[in-house]
């Protein structure tokens, strides 16, 4: 009399914690945005975007600590940025905890979401442990370990908030080719992500102080290599080694711009309009931020926003990427 029943009950319990995950995993997305943004308020600040006199502070601190002197007291926006980044922070990993339990502690156990749910574990884990090193590191590397981490985090987390909702009865079902290429330019917006990590870390924001040209003569293939700390010159604080890295990163901008464009055609013929007009959006909105960018000497504000952008730009792609729901189906 009961075995029809053990079946309904298996599957509205699983339905319920899909649509429980569904909403813990935008949660989670929000607090990663916003983990990243105080994150690059902090790499940013400590690079010297917003200091005083300017340009000549630009990596003044990085210098002094490479003279050995003791790095300089945080000022009180940048000591509650940290507290901020360390209280979201906590509070994520404990959705997180709760957000895998949900997935994997229950029967049935949600494997494809439970995946990504030990993916979010792992990653957050790994950026805690890094975090013992952030403050104080010299070396690219913890900055590009931080700032990929951070992109990956919230990666995942819109992937499982998309992958976890309820399917759209008005959605028109996206053409297979379309998800390949959505992939393709996530993958180069990450990319441009990483160079422009390198461009902040290898204190190379103002080796490229024009729009028109850059003087690549003085700039070297070993600033690409995150494992070697930048050798600034206090008398020249726009860097000319790093410019190498400042062209690839602006030649980067063009990729990214040739492949999301058909990207957004195929977008918009496939149904998908919403999503080709904000690629559209924001990529007109980042470029417009980019020029901003080196034509007024590197303003904080347009520099958070220009990472804030880039992690929305790779949400959008992400929605083009995502399987129907799988909420019907338990």
């Amino acid at each position: 009399m009961h075995t029809p029943v053990a079946p309904n009950l298996s599957a509205s319990s699983a339905g319920k914690r899909l649509a429980l995950l569904h909403r813990m995993a935008w949660i989670c997305a929000v607090f990663v945005l916003v983990i990243t943004s105080l994150s690059a308020f902090l790499r940013l600040s400590k690079a010297g975007l917003g200091c005083e006199p300017w340009p000549q502070c630009y990596g003044q601190e990085l210098r002094a600590q490479q003279q050995g002197a003791e790095p300089a007291q945080a000022d009180t926006a940048t000591a509650a940025a940290r507290l901020a980044h360390r209280v979201i922070a906590s509070t994520a990993l404990l959705l997180i905890l709760v957000m895998v339990m949900t997935a994997l502690a229950s029967r049935p156990a949600l494997w494809p979401e439970g995946r990504m749910t030990l993916w979010l574990l792992f990653l957050a884990l790994f950026l805690a442990v890094l975090g013992r090193w952030t403050s104080d590191a010299r070396l690219p590397a913890v900055t590009l370990g931080n700032l990929l981490g951070g992109f990956a985090m919230f990666a995942v987390s819109v992937r499982l908030a998309l992958t976890t909702a309820a399917p759209s009865s008005t959605a028109s079902p996206a053409p297979r080719r379309l998800a390949p290429w959505a992939w393709l330019g996530a993958a180069v917006l990450m990319a441009q992500v990483a160079l422009g990590g390198m461009v902040s870390a290898g204190q190379a924001g103002l080796s490229c102080p024009e729009l028109g040209g850059c003087d690549v003569s003085a700039g070297t293939w070993q600033a690409l290599n995150p494992w070697v700390e930048p050798q600034t010159d206090a008398a020249q604080p726009h860097h000319p080694a790093g410019a190498l890295v400042h062209v690839l990163h602006r030649a980067g901008s063009l990729l990214v711009v040739a492949v999301l464009l058909p990207l957004a055609l195929l977008a918009w013929r496939s149904g998908r309009r919403s999503s080709a007009g904000l690629i559209l959006a924001l990529l007109g909105v980042q470029a417009a931020l980019g020029v901003a960018l080196v034509a007024g000497g590197l303003p904080l504000s347009m520099a958070l926003a220009h990472n804030m952008v880039a992690a929305l730009l790779l949400a959008v792609l992400l929605g083009l990427t995502a399987p129907p729901g799988r909420r019907s189906s338990t």
